[in-house]
């Protein structure tokens, strides 16, 4: 059942946004701005959404043998009708978007269904329908999106750094992108980056506050993310990210 959002307004923060996927088909928004954006869509008690990255599990298919990856999982419909939860299914990508770990059906453990009502992340939901719709050639937007979401833990280990992007920079097969810090400690590096289509860097960013995010439009643009490392070895070290795709949404999605 669709869950409405609430009546959304857009900040000002919305339509450079906007623009910048028109034009250049990715952005770079600051965390205060993102926060602004989400915000206007409703949404509140960032920490609480946030502790909730603490209770991911172990990713088991990981084609490299590597422990560092920890997530949950969920789909939906998003339309101007609001937010409607899909039964849980399988995320798969095909070889041609990701070499190391496409081509399988994978299934991952869900999202709480606590997380995906909460209201940070209906907002951000909404954030999403408004600024990618309207990104989108009015003759190519579709009335109902097929969104999956990914609560992300990305651990680095005393021997085993962490691969935010382990099959490089990619595309992940959908219409678009988005990637939001959650939170990072006692991390280096992981440094994300930009790419043309010819695989040419043409701007990178590190993602390093709350709600610090990339958007991208997957039709254009190439993204990936460096390894990331332990500043202090002896101390637990992550970067949670909460990655969400859009995709025009099919009678079997």
């Amino acid at each position: 059942m669709d869950q409405p959002f609430p009546v959304f307004a857009p900040p000002p923060e919305a339509a450079p946004i906007v623009d910048r996927l028109r034009g250049d088909g990715y952005d770079f928004v600051a965390g205060p701005a993102m926060a602004r954006l989400v915000e206007a869509a409703g949404g509140a008690d960032w920490d609480g959404y946030a502790r909730s990255w603490d209770d991911l599990r172990p990713d088991r298919f990981m084609a490299d043998g590597g422990t560092y990856r920890k997530r949950r999982f969920a789909c939906f419909s998003v339309s101007a009708r609001g937010l409607a939860p899909k039964p849980q299914q399988p995320h798969f990508q095909a070889r041609e978007h990701n070499p190391l770990n496409g081509g399988v059906a994978r299934v991952f453990e869900p999202v709480l269904p606590a997380v995906a009502a909460h209201p940070m992340n209906r907002a951000i939901m909404s954030a999403c329908l408004h600024v990618f719709a309207e990104a989108t050639p009015p003759a190519r937007r579709p009335a109902a999106w097929h969104a999956e979401m990914h609560q992300f833990r990305i651990e680095a280990r005393p021997g085993e750094n962490g691969q935010p992007t382990p099959e490089g920079l990619h595309r992940d097969g959908v219409d678009w992108v988005l990637v939001m810090m959650v939170r990072r400690q006692n991390v280096a590096d992981g440094v994300s980056t930009i790419a043309d289509a010819a695989r040419r860097p043409v701007e990178t960013a590190t993602l390093a506050e709350p709600l610090d995010a990339s958007l991208v439009d997957d039709h254009r643009v190439f993204h990936g993310v460096s390894p990331i490392t332990a500043v202090d070895p002896s101390r637990p070290a992550f970067r949670d990210v909460l990655v969400v795709t859009f995709r025009a949404e099919s009678g079997d999605a």
